[in-house]
Parts: structure tokens; sequence; C-alpha cells
């Protein structure tokens, strides 16, 4: 008889040790710390947690170029690039942007010097209200260097994130034709 006297004992897992002070949870009323860089510029805010970009912006930035339009990420109002990448900033949330740079409307001039997508929105009449315009701006920026500006059918497909109710469209494509050039270039 192979293997008689031989006991079987059954492998059981041992259970992790518990830390009998587990780390309390950090009360999810409490303000956080962030620091976000926007246009350059760190800022250090105490926010709450589910802040959103745009209210960091708005509310305690004190820069209200960028506009609360549907504040549900459908209108585009309140599009601002984060690092190159253009984002609904009424759905991001500030923590998610710690880090990275954040540009806004007021962001894009230099000094007295306006960005070129500025002066073509200006030079193209591409508003009417203007309560879309910033977004509109943010957008055609992004649209231009993701490269997508080279057609008129091309700027419309990736400019369909932002809403004109005034209709300003063909004016706004003839702008973000205008700029394409000179933003390439720069």
């Amino acid at each position: 008889m192979a293997g008689a006297g031989i006991a079987l004992v059954p492998l059981t897992a041992r259970a992790a040790v518990q830390d009998p002070t587990p780390a309390a949870a950090q009360d999810p009323a409490l303000p956080v710390e962030v620091t976000l860089r926007v246009n350059g510029q760190d800022k250090r805010l105490r926010i709450d947690a589910r802040t959103t970009v745009l209210d960091a912006l708005r509310e305690h930035i004190g820069l209200t170029g960028s506009k609360k339009g549907c504040d549900h990420g459908q209108c585009g109002a309140c599009t601002v690039l984060v690092g190159d990448r253009r984002v609904v900033s009424c759905l991001t949330l500030a923590l998610a942007a710690e880090g990275q740079e954040i540009t806004t409307i007021e962001g894009l001039a230099t000094g007295d010097h306006l960005h070129p997508m500025q002066q073509a929105f200006i030079d193209n009449d591409a508003f009417q209200c203007g309560y879309c315009t910033p977004g509109q701006i943010m957008s055609a920026v992004a649209c231009v260097k993701e490269g997508h500006a080279g057609s008129d059918e091309d700027i419309r497909e990736y400019m369909s994130g932002n809403i004109c109710r005034c209709a300003a469209y063909p004016n706004i494509v003839a702008a973000v034709k205008q700029a394409a050039s000179d933003i390439m270039k720069g």
C-alpha cells in the first residue's frame, strides 16, 4: 500500500490580515485641494470633488468666457482645450484635468493681439448673439490642429458638436478656413 500513513491535509487559503485601524474614508462633502493649470498659470483651488472644469473656471477662477449652455455636454458652449484636446467642460471634472494645460477663450490672445481664429470670426461675422462663440472658437482651433479643416464638409462634421442657435454656420466655416493656414504655420 503505497502512500499509507500519509495524512492528506486540504489546502486552505489564509485570510488576509485585517488592519485593526482601517484608514478613514474622506468625507465626500469636504472640499479637496486641486491645482489647475489654466492659460499658463497654476490656480490652486479648494473645491467640492464633484466640481466641473466649467464651474471651476467660472465660479472659482473668474474666467467667464466659457458659457454654461445646456449643462449636459450637448451644445458645446463650454468647450475648452485640455491638453490639445477639446472637451465639454460642463461634463469634465476639475480633478480629472489636474496636471494638464487648460486653455480657455481668454488664453488664446497674446496681449492685445488676437489669435488668428478670433480674428477670423470677426472678419467673417461668424457670430450673431455671441453666446456660443467662445466654444465655437475653441472647437475651431482644435478642428484645425486635428487636421480636419481641409474641406467645408470636414469642418462642418468636426464642428458639429457646437450648436449655434442663430445659424451662423456658413460664416463659421469661412472663419475656420481663413484661420487654418495661419494656425498651421504658428
